[in-house]
């Protein structure tokens, strides 16, 4: 080497950019498309009035994913509390100022579009529990006392949402914030305890169920008992899954689909389109690009120097495959229905935006990975 020659420096924010995470932007961006052409089934062949909007969204996503896994890890994890409080305040405004669609009081009519404050409340959650395991001594993780903290933040906004009444994302919730606790180190005793006292509530909580909510649990259990009532859209669900076969009935060629045999095709019955018009290919395909997007993030997760990205990461990824299980396992007839979206196939703007927010802090953590938190980054502001 020349000495004369002045070594070349390196930039961080075009160091970030450059970074093979962003790799997993292609990805999304696949799916997203992937679902945006089932949308475009869905409307008999138009891009109007789905495939548009969610791909705009989607357009938009990218900017905040961008935004937000550029910003230093060590503000985000100031920011958890805020945020969290900011998402709890806009959950407790819907029984005040929420518009009531199908039953149910879950949104907040902002004139320009409809937010879903339950969306935003899954990634606050997950902040807010990340933030407090790290500044709390590993040590004291199990101690009774310091359990009450975490619980609230989880229980409070899940009794909020299913006073909505909305019990597929309260089961989201209440799931994911467990698997942070689990993850955070909770001895398992809390959890055996907590699951035999859930199974001794079983019959108490059945009578506090609504009436709808009772009926997709029969349902569940025997589809057939009413097959022209309450059964007709698990049974048909089942029959449009089986009749794709290997390759599908070919875009826009769907019985079922698009006969209108299935409900709410564009939002939580799109994989049944999808494997009748598409078939095993399509849904392994799509099931593919989401087992690379966990996979990715379990990487980040396992490789981030400090707890906070590694807690962060792992609550992304939980909550992602969380949205993803229950719905397919939902329009398979494996799960009773409860209205969670595929995520991103199913058209929703919240739902769109909270899991690009949510993949920006993956991506954050992938790019700050090698930060380790002092006890100033760690201090309450």
């Amino acid at each position: 080497m020349n000495h004369d020659e002045k070594p070349v420096r390196s930039i961080p924010i075009i160091d970030k950019f450059v970074s093979p995470a962003w790799l997993l932007a292609l990805v999304l961006a696949a799916i997203t498309c992937f679902g945006a052409v089932m949308l475009f089934s869905v409307a008999g062949g138009d891009v109007e009035p789905w495939a548009s909007r969610q791909l705009f969204r989607f357009g938009i996503g990218l900017l905040l994913l961008a935004v937000v896994a550029l910003i230093d890890i060590r503000l985000w994890m100031k920011a958890a509390y805020p945020f969290y409080g900011l998402a709890l305040a806009l959950l407790a405004l819907v029984p005040v100022f929420g518009t009531r669609a199908g039953g149910a009081q879950r949104w907040i009519d902002l004139g320009a579009f409809q937010l879903q404050p339950s969306e935003f409340m899954k990634i606050a959650l997950v902040l807010a529990l990340a933030a407090y395991y790290e500044r709390l001594p590993r040590e004291e993780v199990s101690k009774p006392l310091k359990l009450a903290v975490p619980l609230l933040l989880i229980l409070v906004p899940t009794l909020l949402v299913l006073k909505q009444p909305d019990l597929g994302t309260a089961i989201l919730l209440l799931a994911g914030g467990l698997g942070i606790l689990l993850v955070a180190g909770l001895h398992w005793g809390y959890f055996a305890t907590g699951l035999v006292s859930v199974l001794a509530a079983v019959p108490v909580a059945w009578n506090f169920l609504h009436g709808y909510q009772r009926q997709r649990i029969l349902t569940f259990l025997d589809p057939e008992r009413d097959p022209l009532g309450a059964g007709y859209h698990i049974l048909q669900s089942k029959i449009a899954i089986g009749s794709g076969g290997i390759w599908g009935k070919g875009l826009l060629h769907g019985t079922q689909s698009q006969l209108n045999f299935l409900p709410e095709q564009h939002t939580d019955f799109i994989f049944t389109m999808l494997a009748e018009e598409m078939g095993l290919v399509g849904g392994v395909s799509l099931v593919t690009g989401y087992l690379i997007i966990l996979a990715f993030g379990l990487y980040v997760a396992v490789n981030s120097f400090n707890h906070f990205g590694r807690l962060l990461a792992t609550g992304v990824c939980l909550t992602f495959f969380l949205y993803a299980f229950v719905n397919l396992a939902m329009v398979m007839g494996l799960m009773p229905v409860v209205g969670v979206p595929l995520p991103l196939v199913s058209y929703g703007g919240t739902a769109m935006l909270t899991l690009m927010f949510g993949f920006g802090l993956l991506m954050n953590v992938a790019l700050h990975r090698r930060i380790e938190f002092t006890h100033h980054d760690t201090a309450m502001v």
